[in-house]
């Protein structure tokens, strides 16, 4: 059988591009470090990364939006901190036991008035908090500063006055807002009821009407159940010319019995962080995993490869010297 050059020159070429395609292959997934690039090269482990990568980037979704809900509460327990100290220093300093001797001098008292005025100013001021343009206290309304503190000492939240009559429309709209939610998707497996309403337990709430914290309404003996509102009452009787003892103690005893609502909200909100402590653990562990996942799918054993990349550019080199001494020995032909 007759062996043509040609034919020679042909097979080679053939053979030639075959090892430049399974060099460049090696090449690729050395480069990329992963099994395969494109969904022709595998589509069972293509279709099966896409379902991962899914999986991971809503995960980090969920990971991101914690981290912000977790910034959020930070800010939301700092103020009440700072609330709850102011509370503390008007409980200790401003009771009915410092209004005893020397201190009822209508000099003395009215130092203490502005004190206590200045109090309630920034128990207001913390109430307004921010974190990224959005008001943390509003409930569900966070573009709107929710307490306004007038002129003539009336504290109102969201334009509602919070000192409302129970039974009357407003002490209903504040009974309505002080239960405001706003749920986020942590991860949970976010789902509606029959109803069209999220499920309480698939969702997070990160809402805090600021009512629920310093309270809101009147007790049956007319007095008001917001501490705000009581500080302002208590520096008002201390700037009049005529100190009342009693009803001062009144408002005192009321105002350290209110006060417990901010150290409820701060108790709560502990309960908050360490449930997000406790899910962001779990989301990075399953961050984790499917990274793991994605590797075994798309990833390649490195040291494998970098053989089998040496190993194919030894064949190509090994290919271009053949092709040398072939091409070499047909042109000798040709010149005889």
């Amino acid at each position: 059988m007759r062996i043509t050059t040609s034919a020679i020159l042909r097979n080679y070429k053939n053979n030639l591009s075959t090892t430049i395609n399974t060099l460049n292959s090696s090449r690729t997934k050395v480069m990329t470090q992963r099994s395969f690039n494109s969904v022709a090269e595998n589509p069972g482990a293509a279709a099966r990364a896409s379902q991962l990568h899914r999986k991971y980037y809503k995960n980090q979704d969920n990971l991101s939006m914690l981290n912000d809900v977790q910034s959020r509460q930070d800010g939301q327990e700092d103020a009440m901190r700072q609330i709850n100290d102011m509370l503390k220093t008007v409980g200790k300093d401003y009771g009915i036991q410092a209004m005893s001797g020397t201190n009822q001098t209508f000099e003395t008292r009215q130092g203490y008035s502005s004190a206590l005025k200045e109090f309630q100013k920034s128990m207001v001021l913390s109430l307004n908090s921010t974190y990224e343009d959005t008001f943390l206290f509003a409930g569900s309304d966070g573009k709107n500063p929710p307490f306004v503190l007038s002129e003539d000492g009336t504290l109102t939240y969201r334009n509602i006055n919070v000192d409302a009559a129970k039974g009357s429309e407003d002490y209903k709209e504040l009974d309505r807002l002080s239960n405001e939610k706003l749920y986020v998707d942590l991860g949970l497996g976010l789902s509606l009821d029959e109803n069209n309403k999220v499920v309480p337990s698939s969702a997070f709430n990160m809402s805090l009407p600021g009512i629920n914290a310093v309270g809101y309404g009147k007790d049956d003996d007319e007095m008001s159940n917001n501490v705000i509102v009581l500080t302002g009452q208590m520096a008002d009787l201390l700037s009049a010319e005529t100190f009342d003892a009693q009803q001062y103690q009144k408002l005192a005893s009321k105002f350290d019995k209110v006060s417990t609502g901010i150290l409820n909200q701060v108790t709560e909100l502990g309960v908050k962080s360490e449930f997000l402590t406790t899910t962001k653990d779990r989301l990075e562990n399953t961050d984790i995993s499917l990274q793991e996942q994605m590797q075994n799918v798309e990833g390649i054993d490195l040291a494998k490869a970098l053989t089998d990349y040496s190993w194919n550019q030894y064949a190509y080199n090994a290919a271009l010297k053949v092709g040398t001494s072939i091409l070499s020995a047909s042109f000798i032909d040709f010149m005889k």
